[in-house]
């Protein structure tokens, strides 16, 4: 029987509602045998989650999820494997991530203010736990007040782009995003490939470009992509001499359709993705 992995998920670190350590109890609960916590722009889980996945012992991959700037019509995200996560030139660049988005939370909570919306700073804080502050938490906020029925009616009228309170975020350049990751001795993951909406010949494309500048992997197993698109990323990953990830996108409550492991439920990402990645990681080293 083939085990599952998750490489993909988020705690309170950002923008999800379990703790590090709550998420890495809920792996053993569900069985996975690797798990990757892979906060957005920050690495300020990843100590508690690697403390007790050694006391649960389930492997453990620390992680992170950067935004990197993209001309087209999606959005990318890419992931960072295996990384050193205390080393000083990541630190150093998701610290000045983090005050960008400390300065853009301040100004969505200020439109949605003028909007009419009584809304406070403290009311934010609270309901992220502690972690990072994004767009969730204000959804959240929004649904409690009655203004939305669900966080996808906040994000559609209010918070996503072109919506009336949306302000655009801090992001990277590939080519910064790459060398980062890599200077922290990880492995690069494109992440969830079809949010960049582009047509099998474009992204076939843009994938041999971001190869040129540093990319290892793509993320073929995902919550959202068909078993027709992970298939065509997975010839498409072979084609070009490239490693696989896969993962949920797991938020807990802030994404409660989306469950550890099997996503919306029919996702499996086998074993020996994470043994292949790991491999790959231990070469480079």
């Amino acid at each position: 029987m083939t085990r599952k992995i998750d490489l993909h998920t988020h705690s309170t670190a950002s923008d999800g509602s379990f703790s590090p350590k709550q998420l890495v109890r809920l792996a053993q609960e569900v069985g996975l045998a690797a798990l990757a916590l892979t906060d957005h722009d920050t690495v300020e889980g990843l100590a508690e989650a690697e403390q007790e996945a050694q006391k649960l012992q389930i492997s453990f991959v620390p992680g992170v999820e950067i935004s990197v700037k993209f001309e087209g019509p999606g959005h990318f995200h890419l992931l960072g494997y295996f990384i050193d996560y205390r080393h000083p030139a990541l630190v150093e660049t998701l610290t000045k991530l983090k005050e960008a988005r400390a300065c853009r939370n301040q100004l969505m909570l200020k439109k949605l203010q003028a909007l009419g919306i009584d809304i406070q700073w403290e009311e934010v804080v609270a309901v992220s736990g502690g972690g990072e502050i994004g767009r969730p938490h204000l959804a959240r906020i929004l649904v409690k007040k009655g203004l939305v029925k669900d966080i996808d009616e906040a994000f559609e009228k209010y918070l996503a782009k072109g919506a009336s309170a949306y302000v655009p975020k801090a992001r990277l350049t590939p080519e910064e995003a790459f060398k980062v990751i890599h200077q922290a001795g990880g492995l690069t993951s494109l992440a969830h490939p079809y949010y960049l909406k582009l047509a099998p010949e474009e992204l076939t494309a843009y994938i041999i470009h971001l190869k040129e500048l540093g990319l290892d992997a793509i993320e073929a197993y995902y919550t959202d992509h068909s078993p027709e698109y992970t298939r065509f990323l997975l010839d498409l990953a072979q084609k070009l001499g490239l490693l696989v990830s896969g993962g949920s996108d797991f938020h807990g409550d802030n994404k409660p359709e989306i469950a550890l492991g099997s996503g919306k439920g029919n996702l499996l990402v086998p074993e020996e993705v994470y043994l292949r990645l790991y491999e790959a990681w231990q070469k480079r080293r």
